[in-house]
């Protein structure tokens, strides 16, 4: 979106979400996450909350009291875009929100879609990679059950630990489920340095491999795609976890107070190993981990979710939605418009925020339509603002 501000003359504004990066209360970030008295003040209605009055204090301090202001956010930010139009109304006159799961809570959203639309990415581009994936967990674990095995994994994974090789299951979950979501038409480094399109790299290094024709040997170039796709690194498993923006911390204490999201249910026969939900489960987890009763149900009742498009359609205007098919986060997203201002644009060859990533030459087409209607829309918020303020063409 920032290629969009010189065209609207606009100003770009990147807000911090407080307990995350440098916004964090007490003086620093072990303060602010001693106890539940202290992160008790991290919540999604007073960031909002907290961008509102950021937006209004930076208005008042440039003179520009009567400045239109947009709002954009991606996944999570997506959310916080959507619900501040929602709360905030003359605060902000409309919203993008991109692969924002607004409906991915208990009640609205099918626990087991967030997986069922991974494992149908990789059966889409070939049921044989889709396979190999699904039987490689029983082949992990059988090796990893005895010394020969892992010796193998050792040798075969290039680990920079023998005792990383615990590590190999964890790491193969992550490849997949970040794969599906970052299936970019081009390359990136949103999470890792990726290739256009991994999921299709992914099938392909599965498919042709070159290490071996067993299945470890296919889940190893597999992994490598995710993992070493710059060739860069000289063994696997070696980095510690390293946390710059507090995200560990923040997002594991919001998932499981108030953001508590249906994406734990994975199906028999999914690339992932099968594992039923269940939500008592699931809640005596947060319990034990934040010490507090988890809130499921508090953001659809804080923001509207059990009846979105009556909700919308009714108390909201000017906002955006898109969804890529093949992000398994578009199981919670809005799908469908609601009304002439609360529109859905969906894309079945997109992913995670897609629209929201710089353009490039390498752009399909469908992409840059995208991004085309997002501004065209826009540029009517606009208009019809000045309109309404009685300021004429700005």
């Amino acid at each position: 979106m920032w290629e969009l501000a010189p065209q609207f003359r606009a100003m770009l504004v990147f807000m911090e979400h407080r307990y995350y990066g440098h916004s964090v209360p007490f003086g620093s970030e072990e303060r602010a996450f001693r106890n539940t008295s202290t992160v008790g003040y991290l919540t999604t209605t007073q960031a909002v909350a907290d961008y509102a009055t950021l937006v209004q204090s930076l208005k008042a301090n440039l003179s520009a009291n009567a400045a239109p202001v947009v709002v954009f956010g991606g996944s999570y930010g997506g959310m916080l875009a959507a619900w501040m139009r929602m709360k905030y109304p003359h605060v902000v006159i409309g919203a993008v929100a991109s692969s924002a799961p607004i409906l991915s809570f208990h009640g609205l959203a099918d626990p087991y879609a967030f997986y069922d639309i991974i494992s149908n990415d990789f059966k889409s581009e070939s049921q044989n990679c889709h396979d190999v994936l699904m039987n490689s967990w029983k082949e992990l674990d059988m090796a990893l059950a005895n010394d020969a095995g892992r010796a193998r994994l050792n040798s075969t994974f290039k680990m920079c630990r023998a005792s990383s090789v615990d590590a190999i299951p964890d790491l193969l979950d992550t490849a997949i489920v970040y794969s599906s979501m970052t299936d970019y038409p081009t390359e990136s480094g949103f999470l890792t340095p990726l290739p256009a399109y991994p999921v299709k790299s992914i099938c392909r290094a599965i498919d042709h491999p070159k290490s071996g024709n067993d299945t470890i040997a296919r889940i190893k170039d597999a992994m490598m795609v995710y993992y070493n796709h710059t060739g860069h690194a000289d063994c696997l498993g070696d980095a510690e976890e390293n946390d710059p923006f507090g995200m560990f911390d923040g997002w594991d204490w919001q998932a499981c107070t108030e953001m508590i999201l249906m994406s734990y249910g994975i199906r028999n026969g999914s690339v992932l190993p099968p594992e039923p939900f269940n939500m008592t489960d699931l809640l005596d987890g947060c319990r034990a981990s934040t010490g507090l009763p988890p809130r499921p149900f508090w953001i659809p009742e804080e923001f509207g979710g059990f009846d979105i498009a009556h909700v919308l359609k009714r108390a909201a205007s000017n906002i955006v939605f898109f969804n890529g098919l093949r992000d398994p986060w578009s199981s919670g997203g809005v799908l469908k418009s609601i009304s002439k201002s609360i529109i859905a644009l969906v894309e079945p060859k997109g992913s995670h925020h897609v629209d929201l990533r710089f353009s490039t030459k390498d752009d399909p087409d469908w992409l840059k339509k995208v991004r085309v209607k997002e501004a065209r829309i826009i540029a009517h918020w606009l208009s019809q603002y000045y309109t309404d303020e009685g300021m004429g063409h700005k």
